[in-house]
Order: structure tokens, then C-alpha cells, then sequence
């Protein structure tokens, strides 16, 4: 036969897997007419269609038709045995990576538990190494599909009954290892009862995946519950939770911890839990770290559980001990990879008497605490210790006043280790006090520390575990899986899972309708009150901090540098009289003696010489205090007023008036650009009037716009003392100040005698009263000379700038002119240019980017009628996302349903295999 006739007919044979069943015969003596176990095999040796040469029979003699198809054959084998050959390679690798990770997980484990947690800490860590390399080695190995004739070749099949059971077992072979690994698994299983299905036919992976969509339920369910909780004012409106209740001394805060794998629960002698704790467990399977947040507080993600601890405490120490507890819950949510999705109340521990430092009525308080929990829908975890009689559980005893027939109560016995195996396995499968959810044992005390160093805040479930299973495991007759009882930590949990799933489960139809209804309410508030108008907080600060803009916007387009000078020249003219006073008109009365006579009174002033030192230095005094008063910083400070004034004008007119931290921001933002631009401005304007103190320029129009000017302040001026004296007359009265005045001024010309300055009244007038007269007749006076000085200044004289001298009044005003007009040009370039370019953009940082979600939401519910704008749409959205998760949860559970409805087939896929051609 020619070798192309040879390899069209092996071609088909090799596509349809039938090579390798005559590979398998072909080293048989008896040439492939039995079978390696001596059962013939009936039928063709080649299939039909096949060349009638392969039909002829076989003979012993050398030939081509005999050598070639085992030459064919041969030659195919050799990339098998070459895969053959390193996938053996692989194995043996992988089975001696696993001893020599067993050997290093041995002696980790003699040092872990001698020398501190750090030893046992980085033990663990190899631990996980190992068996994460074991899990990939498995699952790459599954995976690869490897033909049915390299199988058979190879022998997989016998060996893949051992070789997948683990590889993490002791030494010996690793077949031997991998039976042993197998063995005492199903001997650890059967002793605790983990992992177990309540259907036997279902298979492993049926399983995980029944696992993973309880949890995906459980924690959809508790999303629900924590969305309602954020609107659920009416009672319909929750979702049950599991209410933790026992004795102080039952090891309810273990079980807690257990179920958590942290301590974290406040502990003390005395009292030490006084308020409900909300605890909401949330799985996160992909997360590396585990932390916890307390929602209420703010406090970020705390990963230092012994942090946790002593917030905790401190929150429940903050109660009085008059009142020893509370209400008032504490809410506490803890993110991790190795804890279920639960949602736990753990209460404060009941008690039988009350100390002597406790108020009476504690033990009552407890009891209506817990019965507030306790009351349907909720799940009871009903703590006892084994070592205490079932008819003496406080926890069972409040349960059955609230749940008669135990269809809502988990029984929980902790400490099976204090009592003998049998009386354990009895009390778990006690029918005296019968609950339908039943009993599980736990041994939830955390085992002492036998390193040098404490365990600190590190997870202790593999502890416990190991505590749990050293036990457990010495007693298989009584808590083997045969004997109907529940024990272990790994099981509770799955049983809290399961049961509050379906608790949930049972109450979503009410929940949905209640749901309905509310939300019902909630639209049409929505619509009557509101007119369906949406509003945010971000859209409410944006909206407020976009109009509060627009009105500075205008404030700054009215406010420029005519109004900064009129402010300024405003200032000036009140220092100019100010001067005028204290130099030319004031004569104060401090007493009743007679005044000393004036040497050069004002009133020669008309008529004085010219030439005159006297008026000419004290109009140079004048002048020079003027210019050097500080006109500068005076400046700069009355402009920064006048800006904060108008901002705080613009807060109070603007929405921002009811938001007392938006006030602030604005006003902090005010002041630090005015405090920012104030000493270098000031520098400057001082730095320009400074040729105004050596000498000053007049031009005539100056000195008769300064006359002008002056006339209209003297006249303000009078004005003013004019109502001041008549405030006076008010207060006194218009008759008995005129005689007090009279008495004055009889005694300061000499008219009347006195024996003292009457500083203790006089004349039949009290202290009191005389110095009101003397105000009276220095407002007299004052407003007398003002006018004196007025028709000087618009008498001829004072025309011409010539006889300033003469005229102090306009000199001066024209002097405080020129100073503002000076001092504004640099008020606005440094001060107000600047106030007006950097406020806005200092607004958008500290009431924009600069605050948080939470600070924005504080803003916008400062105002009473945008909270409730608030609450009404998040109602609505609250009440809409609990519906869609409502329907998705249904939908997720009618598939599970129909799932369920039918019986697992338990079917082998062709994997698949490689292929030659």
C-alpha cells in the first residue's frame, strides 16, 4: 500500500478519537482481539467505508500493510509522550513545591505558636501562598483539556479520582497523599457538619452558586432595609434585622465577635454596653483590607478595630449613670472579605440584680429595651450558656413572651466546652423547649494567647475555628452530622444567612405594597406643593451663590472711584473739624471758675495783621496735622469698611442669610482679600501725599470749590450742635436747663460766688444737672461761633486764596481735596480693582470645589423650607430605587424558583481535547 493511500485512511480514524482505541490493543499478544482484562471485543478492527485492503485477514508474515500503520502509530506517539513527559515533569514540581510548602507551614506553625503574633501572622500569609498555588495548579490543570487517547495513555482517569481531592496533605506518594487529604477532609466534614447540602445528589459547584445568590439576596434585602431606614417613618416600612439578646454573662459579645472575626465590642466590669448597636455586615469579596465606619459620626474608614473597641466604649460610657442606658442607637458598618452579609442589633446584656452604684429600675429598663428589639419582624438570637439550665435562660424566657412558638427564635449554646460531649449533643437536640429555627453550638471564646506578645486587633476566626474543631473533632459520635445537631461558628453563620433571607423574603410582598402606597403619597405631595419642580443641594448652592454673584456684580458697578471719593472726602471733611475745633473753636468748661482771659481770640481774627506768627503757625499746625494724621492708613480703612459693610448688606439681602456657615465663608473671604491688600496699599497712598507735607500748591478754582465745600460743612456742623443742644433740652427739660445754663454763666462772669468748683452741685443744682448745663452752654457756643465763622467765609476776605490765613477753614478744605483725590487714584488700582477680581473667585473655592458632599447638604437643609423641598424628593427617589431593587429581587428569585424546580442532571462535558490534525 502506497504511504498517501495510508495517510488518507488515518487521517478520519484520528479525527474521530478511534486511534486510540487501537493504540491501547495494539501491544496486546493476542493481536486486538481481547482486551487487556480477557473480555473479547467483538465488531471490525477498522470501521466500515474503510479500503477492502483492511478487511483481509491479518497475517504473521512481515509486510508493509502490517509495519506501516505501526510505524504511523509509533511516530504519532512521540508528541505525546513528549506532553506526556512534562506534564508528569509539572506534576512532580507541583507535588514537591506542596511538601516543601507543608514542611514550611509546620515549622511556621511551631514557631507561630512560641514566639508572637507576627510569627503567626506571616505563617498565615505562606499558608495562603500555598494553598492559592495549589488552587491555581488545580484549576490550570482542569482547564487544559487533554485529548482522550493522551488520557488513556497517560492514565488520568484512574489517577484524577486522587490527584484532584487536594495537595496539601503530608508526605508519602501523591496518590497516597491526595487519598489521605481526601479522607480526612470527609472526616472533618463529617464531624462538624460545614459545607453540608441539605440535597445529597447536588453537586459541589450547585452548591457555591446556591450560596452566592442567598448572599446576593441577603445583601440586595439588607440594601433595602438601609434605604428604607434613611425615610421609614411608618412602621410598614422595615425589613427585619437579627436582635442578639442574653445574659451579661452568656458570651453574647463572643458570638458577636465570633461571627465578625474581630474583638470589637465594648468589655469593662461594670456595665459597659448602655446602647443598642446597630451592626450591619457587609461582604466584599474583593477587598484586601477590613475597616469599619460608624455612618453617623463621620469618622472615615477605621481599620484598627481596637479603635473601633474604644469609640465604642466611649459612646456608651457618654451616657449618664443616672439614666445607664439608652435608645438611642449606635450604628456601625464593617467591610470585609470573610464575613457575611448580616445586619445584627446587639442590646445590652440582661441582668438579675442591680448593683449598688445602679439605679433600681435597671433590670426593668434592660427588659423594655429588649422587648422594644424583639418584636416582629425581627429574628431573635437567643444567647445561653451550656453550662446553665434551659429553664433558667433569661434570653429564652424574654423570647417567648414575644415569639410563644419559637418560629422566629435561633437558639445559641455557647461554651460546649464547659459541659460533657453528651449533655452538649442533648441540650441541642432539646425538646422540652422546641424552636423551629433550632439550636446550634458554639465555641466562641476566644482561646488564650500562648506567645510572648498579645494578639492585638487581628482577625481571630482561625483561632476559634481551631479551638472549635479540636473539640468537635474529639467527640464525632455526638456532633457528627448522623446525630441531627448543629455546631460550629462557620454554621451559625450560614444559618443567620439563611434564615434572615427568608424572613425578608416572606415580608417583601407587604413591604412592596406599603412601599407603593408611600410612594404614592410622596408624588403627589410632590406635584401639589411643588409642582414637580426638582431641586438638589448642588443646585441649590449653585443657584444662591450665582445670584449672591449677580448682586456684587451690581454693587461693584455703583461702587467705584466717585463713591470712594466722596467716602473718603466725607472722612477728611470730619478731621478737618475736628481740627478746626481743637485749634480755633474749643473752649471746654471742666468747671464753675472763671475762665482765663484769650490772648488773640477768634473773633479779631478778621481784624488781626497780617503778618501775623500766631495765626500763621497755627494754620501751618493746623495743616501739617492734617497731612500727617495717617492719611494713608485712614484711607485704606475707611474704603476696607465700606466694602465689608456692603457685603455683609449683600449676605443679609441675599439667601445666604439663613446659612450661618455660608455667612461665614463669604465674610472670611471678604476679610482675607481686604486684610491681604491693606498694608501695601496703605503704603502706597502714604507714599503719594507725601509732597503734601512740605508744601502745598492752591490754584484758584481749588481754593473756591474748597469755599463752596466748606460753607455746606459748616453749616452740616451747626446743624449738628443744634440737635445735640436740643437732645439735651429733651432730656432735661427745656425750662430747667435754660436756669441751669443761666447759674453757669452768671458764675463763669463773675456774677455769683462759689465756694467749691461744684463738682458736688451747687445753687440748689445737682452735680448731675450742672454738668448737663455746661454741655448745654458749650453746644450754645459752639454753634455761635460756627456761625461767626461762616459769614467769614463767605465774606469778602475770604475770596481771594491770598488771605487763607484768614481763612483756616477753606485752606484746609482744599488741603483734604488734594489728599483725596490723590489717595483715590491708588484705592483703586491696589484696593478696589483687586477686591473686585479675587472675591468671586475666592467664593467659587470656599463654596464651591472647596466643600464636600455632606457640607453641601448641611447647607442647603439650613433653610427650613428647602429641607423640606429636600426631604420630599428624597423620599421619592428613595421610596423609586427601593422598588427597582424590590423588582430585581424578585425577578433573582423567580429564576432561583425554577431552578430549583428541577432536578440536577448531573452531566459530563466533552472537554476539550487537542487535536493532532
Amino acid at each position: 500500500m502506497s504511504g498517501r493511500i495510508l495517510s488518507h485512511r488515518l487521517a478520519p480514524l484520528l479525527r474521530r478519537g478511534l486511534l486510540a482505541r487501537h493504540v491501547h490493543s495494539i501491544g496486546i499478544r493476542t493481536g486486538g482481539l481481547l482486551r487487556a482484562d480477557g473480555t473479547a471485543i467483538r465488531g471490525r478492527a477498522w470501521p466500515a467505508g474503510a479500503s477492502f485492503i483492511h478487511n483481509i485477514p491479518a497475517v504473521r508474515s512481515i509486510s508493509f500493510a502490517r509495519m506501516l500503520p505501526r510505524l504511523a502509530i509509533k511516530l504519532a506517539r512521540l508528541p505525546a509522550m513528549f506532553g506526556g513527559a512534562m506534564i508528569a515533569g509539572l506534576a512532580y514540581l507541583q507535588y514537591q513545591a506542596t511538601q516543601a510548602g507543608n514542611y514550611a507551614m509546620d515549622m511556621f506553625k511551631r514557631v507561630g505558636e512560641t514566639a508572637s503574633d507576627a510569627a503567626t501572622t506571616v505563617y498565615q500569609g505562606l499558608q495562603d501562598v500555598a494553598e492559592q498555588t495549589n488552587r491555581g495548579w488545580q484549576k490550570t490543570k482542569d482547564e487544559i483539556g487533554v485529548p482522550e487517547w493522551m488520557r488513556e495513555m497517560l492514565g488520568f482517569d484512574k489517577q484524577s479520582e486522587s490527584g484532584n481531592q487536594g495537595s496539601t496533605g503530608g508526605g508519602g506518594s501523591p496518590k497516597e497523599s491526595h487519598a489521605g487529604i481526601a479522607a480526612a477532609g470527609a472526616a472533618a466534614g463529617s464531624a462538624f457538619g460545614y459545607d453540608q447540602s441539605e440535597e445529597e445528589g447536588l453537586p459541589s459547584n450547585m452548591h457555591g452558586a446556591e450560596e452566592d445568590q442567598m448572599m446576593v439576596l441577603t445583601r440586595k434585602m439588607i440594601e433595602i432595609r438601609s434605604i428604607l431606614q434613611q425615610i421609614g417613618q411608618s412602621s410598614t416600612l422595615t425589613l427585619p434585622s437579627i436582635v442578639v439578646i442574653g445574659s451579661q454573662s452568656s458570651g453574647k459579645s463572643s458570638v458577636l465577635e465570633a461571627i465578625v472575626g474581630h474583638e470589637f465590642l465594648p468589655k469593662g466590669l461594670n456595665m459597659v454596653t448602655r446602647r443598642p448597636i446597630e451592626l450591619t455586615l457587609i461582604n466584599t469579596p474583593n477587598a484586601q483590607t477590613e475597616y469599619g465606619e460608624f455612618p453617623a459620626l463621620g469618622l472615615g474608614k477605621i481599620t484598627d478595630f481596637g479603635q473601633i473597641q474604644r469609640t465604642l466604649t466611649d459612646l456608651n460610657l457618654a451616657v449618664s449613670e443616672k439614666d445607664c442606658i439608652t435608645d438611642d442607637p449606635i450604628q456601625l458598618h464593617v467591610y470585609s472579605p470573610h464575613i457575611p452579609d448580616l445586619s445584627l442589633i446587639d442590646l445590652p446584656g440582661y441582668i438579675q440584680v442591680a448593683s449598688r452604684d445602679q439605679p433600681a429600675e435597671l433590670k426593668q429598663k434592660i427588659s423594655d429595651l429588649c422587648d422594644k428589639y424583639i418584636q416582629a419582624p425581627n429574628i431573635i438570637l437567643a444567647i445561653s450558656a451550656a453550662d446553665i439550665d434551659l429553664a433558667n435562660s433569661t434570653a429564652l424566657r424574654a423570647s417567648r413572651r414575644v415569639d410563644p412558638r419559637g418560629e422566629r427564635t435561633i437558639g445559641v449554646i455557647t461554651k460546649m466546652d464547659l459541659v460533657d460531649a453528651g449533655r452538649g449533643a442533648n441540650i441541642l437536640s432539646d425538646k422540652q423547649y422546641p424552636l423551629r429555627l433550632g439550636y446550634v453550638g458554639v465555641i466562641s471564646r476566644i482561646p488564650h494567647s500562648t506567645t510572648l506578645f498579645s494578639r492585638g486587633s487581628g482577625n481571630i476566626t482561625s483561632a476559634i475555628l481551631k479551638n472549635e474543631n479540636a473539640y468537635f473533632s474529639a467527640h464525632p459520635t455526638e456532633f457528627s452530622t448522623e446525630s441531627g445537631v448543629l455546631v460550629g461558628i462557620p454554621t451559625l453563620r450560614k444559618k443567620l444567612m439563611h434564615v434572615l433571607e427568608q424572613t425578608m423574603a416572606s415580608g417583601l410582598v407587604g413591604t412592596r405594597d406599603a412601599i407603593n402606597q408611600e410612594l404614592e403619597e410622596a408624588t403627589y405631595e410632590f406635584k401639589v406643593q411643588y409642582n414637580d419642580r426638582p431641586l438638589s443641594a448642588e443646585s441649590y448652592l449653585a443657584e444662591s451663590l450665582d445670584s449672591f454673584k449677580h448682586s456684587f456684580k451690581q454693587f461693584a458697578e455703583s461702587f467705584g472711584r466717585p463713591q470712594v471719593r466722596e467716602l473718603l472726602k466725607d472722612e477728611l471733611d470730619q478731621r478737618v473739624m475736628d481740627i478746626l475745633a481743637q485749634r480755633y473753636w474749643n473752649r471746654p468748661i471742666e468747671d464753675l471758675r472763671l475762665p482765663l482771659p484769650e490772648p488773640d481770640p477768634l473773633s479779631d481774627l478778621p481784624k488781626s495783621d497780617p503778618e501775623s506768627l500766631y495765626w500763621h503757625r497755627k494754620l501751618d499746625a493746623s495743616t501739617s496735622n492734617l497731612t500727617k494724621l495717617g492719611v494713608g492708613r485712614l484711607a485704606t480703612t475707611v474704603v476696607a469698611g465700606a466694602l465689608q459693610s456692603r457685603v455683609e448688606r449683600l449676605v443679609a439681602n441675599s439667601t445666604f442669610s439663613t446659612h450661618p456657615y455660608a455667612q461665614n465663608a463669604i465674610l472670611g473671604a471678604c476679610n482675607g482679600i481686604l486684610n491681604d491688600r491693606f498694608f501695601s496699599t496703605s503704603d502706597q497712598v502714604e507714599n503719594c501725599i507725601k509732597p503734601y507735607k512740605f508744601e502745598i500748591e492752591v490754584e484758584d478754582t481749588e481754593w473756591m470749590k474748597g469755599r463752596e465745600n466748606v460753607s455746606k460743612v459748616l453749616k452740616e456742623e451747626a446743624k449738628a450742635c443744634e440737635a445735640a443742644l436740643k437732645k439735651v433740652e429733651e432730656t432735661v427739660g427745656k425750662r430747667k436747663l435754660k436756669d441751669v445754663m443761666s447759674f453757669v454763666d452768671k458764675v463763669r462772669k463773675g456774677e455769683l460766688t462759689l465756694e467749691s468748683d461744684g463738682g458736688g452741685g451747687a445753687g440748689g443744682f445737682s452735680a448731675a444737672l450742672l454738668q448737663k448745663g455746661r454741655e448745654g452752654i458749650f453746644l450754645r457756643d459752639r454753634t455761635s461761633i460756627i456761625q461767626m465763622r461762616l459769614l467769614a467765609v463767605r465774606s469778602k476776605q475770604c475770596s481771594s486764596k491770598k488771605h487763607k490765613y484768614y481763612c483756616p477753614e477753606v485752606f484746609l478744605d482744599v488741603v483734604a481735596d488734594k489728599l483725596t483725590s490723590t489717595a483715590v487714584l491708588f484705592l483703586n488700582v491696589e484696593l478696589l480693582s483687586e477686591f473686585y477680581y479675587n472675591f468671586p473667585r475666592e467664593l467659587d473655592l470656599k463654596l464651591g470645589r472647596h466643600l464636600s458632599d455632606a457640607e453641601v447638604e448641611q447647607f442647603a437643609r439650613e433653610d427650613l423650607r428647602v429641607r423640606k423641598h429636600l426631604d420630599i424628593i428624597k423620599k421619592k427617589e428613595m421610596l423609586e430605587l427601593a422598588l427597582q431593587k424590590l423588582e430585581s429581587l424578585r425577578q433573582l428569585e423567580g429564576r432561583n424558583v425554577s431552578r430549583g424546580s428541577q432536578k440536577p442532571v448531573v452531566t459530563k462535558e466533552r472537554s476539550r481535547g487537542w487535536s493532532l490534525f
